[in-house]
């Protein structure tokens, strides 16, 4: 019995180390929680809501997060100003967008701060993480559903005034032709444009877009037999 001590003793030293015991005595390393801070492809509108989750959460728990690297008031501020300058920009001017980017950076850069500080703070338990209005890295990996039965993604491109649009691969496809128009009142679709697209492994990239203005986009297959339908049109907002 003596000599079972030992080892006891070393199973209690993995443990308190983040060892998890499994069957068969192999030993896992317990995973560290993480928090989300994949803000840049999120449009301007979507991180400022995400960042006034993260005021209300971080700072409110301060219990647990005493020392954060940006301070409240900082923080508070930088939202407010990319607040008025998502306003701003409504109206699609160079100016006005350029500013816009530059605030949603000076945010992102502030939450990516605040997302490590959680994550190494937050003992590794997910109410207390919970708390700080970040999200957690998931640890299982889905594929995202596509937007449409022709129409993968559509996500925002490198430059202002760009989308670059993933189509979804159909049966004896040759090639595709994508089209879109801008979407005015009534949600009527204006004059079509119109933009061959050679394979569905790569985004098409749309460019020529005022930000700001809502987009129907369209994809139609190209097969022997000729031209199928048009999709039924997904509409996203060019940032």
């Amino acid at each position: 019995m003596a000599e079972a001590m030992p080892y006891k003793a070393a199973l209690v030293r993995k443990k308190i180390a983040g060892l998890i015991p499994q069957k068969g005595g192999h030993m896992t390393q317990a995973k560290s929680i993480k928090a989300s801070v994949g803000f840049r492809k999120l449009s301007a509108g979507d991180v400022l809501a995400r960042a006034n989750a993260i005021l209300d959460g971080v700072y409110t728990a301060k219990d647990d997060y005493a020392n954060p690297p940006v301070d409240q008031a900082t923080l508070k501020t930088q939202i407010d100003a990319l607040s008025a300058g998502i306003t701003a920009a409504l109206d699609g001017g160079k100016k006005a967008v350029a500013r816009r980017k530059h605030l949603k950076e000076v945010v992102i850069n502030s939450l990516g701060q605040l997302g490590h500080y959680v994550g190494a703070n937050c003992k590794d338990d997910m109410p207390t993480f919970l708390k700080s209005g970040f999200q957690p890295i998931s640890t299982v990996r889905t594929p995202a559903a596509p937007l449409s039965e022709s129409i993968r993604k559509i996500a925002p491109g490198k430059n202002s005034g760009q989308m670059e649009v993933t189509l979804v691969s159909q049966q004896d496809a040759l090639a595709y032709q994508l089209r879109w128009a801008p979407v005015g009142s009534g949600a009527t679709p204006g004059n079509w444009t119109e933009q061959p697209v050679g394979n569905v492994k790569s985004p098409a990239l749309v460019t020529g877009l005022s930000p700001g203005m809502a987009y129907a986009f369209q994809v139609r297959a190209v097969t022997n037999a000729g031209y199928t339908d048009w999709s039924e049109s997904v509409t996203r907002i060019c940032t």
